[in-house]
């Protein structure tokens, strides 16, 4: 796994810990959990694409 792939890997997963605390603290809100689940899906993308190459 390269470099840029593993801070997007701690970055997916430092948002979900941020988003997670939000709605503890907060409440929920939709769109910080769509924004986490695009963020998600994106790094999925990603770390599928450095690998098959």
């Amino acid at each position: 796994m390269s470099s840029p792939t593993k801070v997007m890997g701690v970055l997916t997963v430092g948002t979900l810990v941020v988003v997670t605390a939000y709605t503890a603290a907060l409440g929920s809100n939709g769109w910080l959990w769509f924004g986490w689940v695009v963020l998600g899906l994106v790094t999925v993308g990603v770390v599928t694409s450095r690998s098959s190459t």
